[in-house]
């Protein structure tokens, strides 16, 4: 059973997809359990993922990288999820936030913070969510003050992948309190994670995506240069509501991959398994479950790649990004809840892949703007 094939995928993106099956197969599917159990950082996989030019590569070929667009990121992502989604999130947080610079920043920027990121030199991270606020945007309460030629951060950031490991973030933060411009009261930072009043430290241990870090971040008069402002001050709502917009299809991916992995596991599970003298895919009851499975997983899948068309045109993006994100990370719950109960007990067990993957679909359904947020968008958007 090929639940990703190339079908739907534009030819350009083919390659990619590829290069990225090859690579999970030999290093993240292997390494995937360990890496779950243990909890820790996958360096090593991260590193053979720069070495393969898989890494930081939606960065333009001017800076470093290879200029992949969303139908080859979408492709990439897929395979990567399918294999695992704790390794797969690491390997795409290594340059997380970086799009905003390199489509909103100057040379100078991306040449002293883009550059090192495609080049395999450095990793980036993206600050947004906080301890009490999660997915409303416009009401982040850390603080960026302009004073003389810098601006001075205050605040707690949470949630924050590679908040520890990156050597510098994109930060979110508030340089304005108009009541009548509430969409323009924030802007966009490069912040370097070594500047004093940066303090990090890893969330405790998750119950899913292991492998991957998440941090909680404090700004105590942190003190950058105003030229790391990214665009204009006040512009920080509509470039990060561009960014989640791309953002958003990638993490629909997440969820094709994750549902194709508990499809598997569920399809390879029943037509091995016995139970009073047949297999377990010979009742038809779990027939009607595995078709429903499929029904809801090629649905999600068409309805991602179509709105993976409409992002790049920015046709409606918003409310495509919004449809998509949604349907497909729900679709991943759904398969997975399903391809547990039909193992059964033996669905709880850590060693289980199935185990792994139900966790997993637990989480992208509250990143990236909860699916309640999404809802909204798609509502308000609706022409």
């Amino acid at each position: 059973m090929e639940l990703l094939d190339d079908d739907i995928v534009p030819e350009h993106a083919h390659e990619i997809k590829a290069e990225a099956r090859e690579f999970a197969r030999e290093h993240i599917e292997p390494n995937a359990q360990e890496y779950f159990q243990s909890g820790e950082y996958p360096e090593e996989i991260l590193e053979a993922g720069r070495e393969a030019n898989l890494v930081a590569q939606d960065i333009p070929e001017e800076w470093g990288g290879r200029g992949l667009d969303l139908a080859q990121l979408l492709a990439m992502t897929e395979e990567f999820y399918r294999a695992d989604a704790g390794i797969a999130l690491t390997l795409q947080l290594a340059s997380f936030g970086c799009e905003i610079t390199y489509e909103h920043g100057t040379d100078e920027q991306c040449e002293e913070y883009i550059r090192p990121v495609a080049e395999g030199e450095q990793r980036s991270g993206l600050a947004v969510s906080e301890p009490e606020t999660g997915s409303d945007l416009a009401g982040m309460q850390t603080t960026a003050e302009k004073d003389g030629d810098e601006y001075v951060i205050n605040g707690e950031k949470y949630w924050i992948g590679n908040g520890v490991e990156a050597d510098w973030i994109t930060l979110y933060a508030r340089t304005g309190d108009d009541e009548d411009n509430r969409y323009g009261n924030h802007s966009m930072f490069i912040v370097p994670t070594d500047t004093d009043g940066y303090e990090a430290e890893h969330i405790p241990e998750k119950m899913a995506m292991r492998a991957s870090k998440q941090a909680h971040i404090e700004f105590d008069d942190c003190r950058i240069p105003a030229e790391n402002v990214i665009g204009s001050e006040g512009d920080g709502f509509m470039l990060l509501a561009d960014f989640f917009n791309h953002g958003r299809v990638a993490v629909a991916g997440h969820g094709l991959g994750i549902a194709a992995a508990a499809i598997e596991e569920a399809w390879e599970f029943t037509h091995d398994r016995e139970e009073f003298g047949k297999t377990i895919s010979d009742f038809q009851s779990v027939q009607h479950g595995l078709a429903d499975m499929l029904l809801e997983f090629e649905s999600a899948r068409t309805l991602v790649w179509r709105a993976r068309e409409k992002v790049a045109e920015e046709d409606n993006a918003g409310y495509w990004a919004a449809m998509a994100k949604t349907k497909a990370t729900e679709t991943a719950v759904d398969v997975a809840e399903q391809g547990m109960q039909f193992h059964g007990g033996r669905s709880i067990l850590d060693e289980r892949r199935i185990a792994r993957v139900y966790r997993d679909a637990r989480i992208p359904v509250i990143y990236e703007g909860a699916n309640e947020i999404q809802r909204n968008l798609i509502y308000g958007q609706a022409e």
